[in-house]
């Protein structure tokens, strides 16, 4: 079981800016199932599903973020800093 984090405020928003752009590499078919992401990224889908509904659990990686990166062209200084677009140009 994961233990509660306190993520610092830079990291809450990595994670969001994760989620924001797991969401549009799926509605543009970059991914064809949440399965296929798991899948490429190591994630168990309960800790994906834990995390995603409770911020401050401890399942969160930055691994999450590289297939994203790799595979969908999401950019990752967008990810880290949300400075530029979300995908590279």
């Amino acid at each position: 079981m994961s233990r509660r984090r306190v993520y610092s405020n830079d990291t809450l928003a990595i994670m969001d800016r994760f989620f924001i752009a797991l969401d549009a590499c799926l509605q543009n078919n970059l991914f064809k199932t949440l399965k296929e992401y798991f899948e490429k990224a190591g994630i168990e889908p309960p800790h994906f599903y834990t995390q995603r509904k409770n911020r401050d659990r401890g399942y969160f990686e930055v691994g999450w973020l590289v297939p994203l990166i790799k595979d969908c062209g999401v950019s990752a200084r967008w990810l880290m800093t949300g400075v530029g677009t979300m995908f590279a140009e």
